[in-house]
């Protein structure tokens, strides 16, 4: 099938049959698809601002690419982003490849909306798509090191190590690790998904993080206490210690001891009292 461009010195008449005729061709295949879009293209260069035959022609490029687009959205799919989102983005650079394309160039429309369409969909990721927010160095620096991966473990014939890696991208090892350590930033996990082989969901995430641990908060009174109880006479070390140590009630340490209850219930009283003027003092 053979189309041709129309030119600058067609009328206005001309332009708009043009319009109408291109707008109406179904091409078949790759190469009538990329013929159709350059007279398109060049129909678009030379029809007036606001003529309504412009929303019609561009519409019809979009149309015409849009497949192409769809493509290319499936080569990020399994990233964690939906696929529908991945089309919608990359529709959107299609159109801007569109706005911008120069048809007097002579250059094949596709060889500027792949990349203009590639480039939207990579910022899309760089931008949006990672839960902790990386710096764009580092989120480059990963990509690097992700390309060059596989052709250093083709030449090495093992895996490439930090020094490797560093080597390959022109970077220093630590930059390299933390490039490599922004991976888990990209998806987060929560801490309810399940861990190791527990088909059940037994063991969660959550369950293998630390805890506060509350005797913490004891230890330093405890540190305290102890220079503070050796100072004590050695029946009230005795009697303390079996209150709350040992877990007796005064009438057993009473009995214990050979003394009443209630000279019990003083030499405490007396003893806590001193054990806590001295803990408030320090």
């Amino acid at each position: 099938m053979a189309v041709t461009a129309p030119t600058l010195h067609d009328s206005r008449a001309d332009l708009v049959q043009d319009a109408a005729r291109l707008t109406r061709i179904r091409p078949a295949s790759r190469e009538e698809t990329d013929a159709v879009a350059l007279a398109l293209l060049s129909l678009l260069g030379d029809l007036p601002d606001g003529s309504p035959d412009r929303d019609r022609v561009r519409g019809r490029l979009i149309e015409l690419y849009l497949p192409l687009a769809k493509y290319l959205a499936q080569r990020f799919r399994n990233r964690g982003e939906p696929l529908d989102d991945l089309v919608q983005v990359a529709n959107v650079g299609l159109i801007q490849a569109v706005d911008g394309f120069d048809a007097t160039r002579g250059a094949a429309f596709t060889s500027y909306a792949i990349p203009m369409i590639s480039g939207m969909l990579k910022r899309h990721f760089r931008d949006r798509c990672w839960d902790v927010r990386v710096p764009r160095r580092v989120q480059e620096l990963r990509q690097q090191i992700n390309r060059v991966t596989e052709t250093l473990t083709h030449t090495l014939g093992r895996s490439p190590t930090v020094a490797d890696l560093a080597a390959a991208v022109d970077a220093t090892e630590e930059e390299v690790i933390e490039a490599l350590e922004a991976g888990s930033a990209y998806k987060a996990l929560s801490l309810d998904a399940p861990v190791g082989g527990d088909d059940q969901g037994v063991t969660v995430l959550g369950d293998m993080l630390g805890h506060d641990d509350t005797g913490l908060e004891l230890a330093e009174a405890r540190e305290a206490l102890r220079p503070l109880l050796a100072r004590l006479p050695a029946r009230e070390q005795t009697i303390v210690a079996m209150r709350f140590h040992g877990g007796c009630t005064q009438s057993q340490i009473a009995t214990e001891l050979g003394i009443s209850q209630m000279h019990v219930s003083r030499l405490l009283a007396g003893a806590l009292t001193t054990l806590r003027n001295g803990l408030l003092a320090g």
